[in-house]
């Protein structure tokens, strides 16, 4: 089969913006909303200036600002509502207590029912709160048990991914999928249509992660209560009467037995000071430093100084020395006042009583932009070092609005849990059988937490993720433009002529690896919308019927496992195990492999071709 001929110069235009979108998005010193916006502007531009006409008439740019108006990113919007609704009345609770006690007797089998357990839930519910969920349990069966909690939290992580890809509300993902399909022409794909082959999957992958990955998982050491191994950035801050005052540098790191690392000195709002060994300390000066809470709190002591936040001595309102005060750690998780803010922006001590001291990025070093911690904006999966009393941090736990990493599992209690939870299963019930689309049935189920007090309106906005939505907002522009312009077409048919003499079983295999490829270096959603027009396309040239491509689209954008910043669920249980890059390539790439495997063989088998 020939290789085809090149499409129009607007399909160019579009393939070429897809290039360069998928680019964007990969990029970590980018925002992804200002990527996503980049492209729509791109779209809305260009297609001004320069018209396209098809068989249905002009392309109307306005058409690309439909996906904020799709029904796909109502229902998304509306469920992470819903879960956020689950987590805040603590309707999961007595899973978490039930697991929690099911460790103390039975590891191994334990390991194997919380993975069965959170890859059901998450075809249910977002597997962001189920991992906000079980990361305190397995990090507390972990300082029980003496063990690192690397050999736990990616596994569970893996396996709310993979029960996610069971049914249609299971992730972000499968909504687009099935809505653009529907767009397409296809027929509307029910909850279940998929169960069968994600299930058996599913079997396949949790054997994997209950027997093999914690094997050939490192040990890491995750930052707990007391046992904190984790390297955070924090400022010192050199006080009248200091031992450093007067001192070079050398002689205040001799003083901690040359174990201070100090990465900049800072004197005054302006000067910052390169830290050479002969560099003389002064009164007012904030070292900036990296280490584990235990050190910092040691050369807090040691040189007569003091940990430093806004530009105000944290000893003022609360002071470091008082009775009964604790060093905890919490993580900044998707839907959290938190996330893309700084502790300024939220009053930080004045709402919460808790003071924040040193914070945690992945293996990168934190710019503090030379004002304190205070300025910084905090993202998600950040791990910040907050010291307070035990009743605050207890207080804190129970708001549920931010995860606490500790030897406690306690977890949000609320008498409206009940309700929660009847009004999640009435949401899927009425989808499920076909009532309702899950659209309105999930936004009947948002404005119902809302009437019934699970939630208030504030809590719901802080459930709703402005990069969620642009980049759901922006695939779907990018989907229509690939459509319209006839440039999924022709991607179609180059695969098609790249495998020409294949049979269908290895077209759709290969369809399958190349979202699975691409979905771990770029957004998992944007891999989706233009995989499906692709898909489709790929079965009408085979005379096919197309929802097994559909699917090999679905299974493959939602195998994130490789890269730890392919899904966000990814980076929570990297910042809570301490672990590397190369440990998601180690445990996650045979998962791929090993799922592509076993969905090759049976979506062929189930559509008999």
């Amino acid at each position: 089969m020939p290789f085809p001929d090149l499409p129009n110069n607007h399909a160019l235009f579009v393939l070429l913006l897809t290039v360069f979108a998928l680019y964007l998005f990969r990029r970590d010193d980018i925002p992804l909303e200002t990527s996503c916006v980049i492209v729509l502007l791109c779209l809305t531009v260009g297609f001004s200036f320069v018209p396209f006409h098809n068989f249905n008439g002009r392309l109307e740019p306005m058409q690309f600002f439909s996906g904020f108006g799709h029904e796909a990113l109502v229902a998304v919007c509306a469920l992470m509502i819903c879960g956020q609704g689950l987590v805040r009345t603590g309707a999961l609770e007595p899973i978490g207590r039930f697991l929690g006690k099911v460790w103390k007797t039975a590891p191994l089998f334990s390991l194997l029912l919380t993975l069965v357990i959170a890859g059901i839930l998450s075809a249910f519910v977002n597997n962001t709160p189920i991992v906000v969920l079980l990361l305190p349990i397995l990090v507390s069966v972990a300082i029980r048990t003496k063990s690192s909690p690397s050999k736990l939290l990616m596994p569970m992580g893996f396996a709310t991914i993979i029960g996610g890809m069971a049914t249609t509300i299971g992730t972000s993902t499968n909504l687009l999928v099935v809505s653009v399909a529907a767009d397409l022409g296809l027929p509307k794909f029910g909850m279940f249509d998929f169960l069968l082959p994600a299930s058996i999957a599913a079997c396949v992958a949790i054997l994997y992660l209950w027997l093999v990955a914690p094997r050939i998982l490192p040990e890491r050491q995750a930052v707990m209560k007391n046992t904190s191994p984790r390297v955070f950035t924090a400022q010192l801050h050199i006080d009248e009467g200091s031992f450093a005052v007067g001192k070079t540098l050398s002689e205040v790191i001799n003083r901690t037995d040359g174990q201070m690392k100090v990465i900049r000195i800072q004197r005054g709002d302006e000067i910052s000071i390169v830290p050479m060994p002969d560099a003389k300390i002064k009164a007012g000066d904030r070292l900036r430093v990296i280490d584990s809470p235990e050190h910092l709190k040691e050369y807090e002591q040691v040189l007569g100084a003091k940990l430093f936040r806004r530009g105000k001595l944290i000893s003022e309102d609360h002071p470091l020395t008082a009775e009964n005060q604790q060093l905890s750690e919490i993580v900044v998780t998707p839907g959290s006042p938190l996330a893309g803010r700084t502790l300024k922006d939220v009053e930080f001590i004045d709402q919460y009583g808790l003071v924040a001291i040193a914070l945690h990025r992945g293996d990168s070093v934190v710019d503090m932009h030379n004002k304190g911690l205070g300025t910084v904006t905090l993202h998600v999966g950040d791990v910040l070092l907050v010291q307070g009393g035990q009743k605050d941090i207890a207080e804190f736990k129970k708001s549920g609005e931010i995860l606490i990493l500790d030897a406690t599992t306690d977890l949000p209690k609320s008498h409206r849990a009940p309700r929660a939870l009847v009004i999640m299963g009435l949401v899927v019930l009425l989808a499920a059988v076909g009532a309702l689309p899950i659209a309105i049935s999930a936004l009947g189920g948002a404005m119902l937490m809302i009437l019934v007090h699970c939630m208030t309106w504030r809590e719901a906005m802080h459930a709703l993720s402005a990069q969620v939505i642009l980049i759901v907002a922006a695939s779907l522009a990018l989907g229509i433009a690939m459509i319209e312009t006839g440039a999924a077409e022709y991607l179609a048919q180059a695969f098609v002529s790249s495998l020409y003499g294949a049979p269908p079983a290895v077209l759709l295999s290969g369809l399958m690896l190349l979202l699975a490829l691409l979905t771990n270096v770029v957004s998992n959603n944007a891999a989706a919308v233009i995989g499906t027009p692709i898909a489709v396309s790929i079965a009408n040239q085979l005379n096919l019927p197309a929802e097994p491509f559909v699917m090999a689209v679905l299974f493959g954008a939602n195998m994130s496992f490789a890269t730890p910043m392919a899904y966000k669920t990814n980076l929570l249980v990297m910042s809570a195990g301490g672990y590397k890059f190369s440990d998601f390539i180690k445990v996650g790439v045979p998962l791929v492999i090993l799922m592509w495997i076993t969905l090759s063989f049976v979506l062929p088998i189930i559509y008999k071709f």
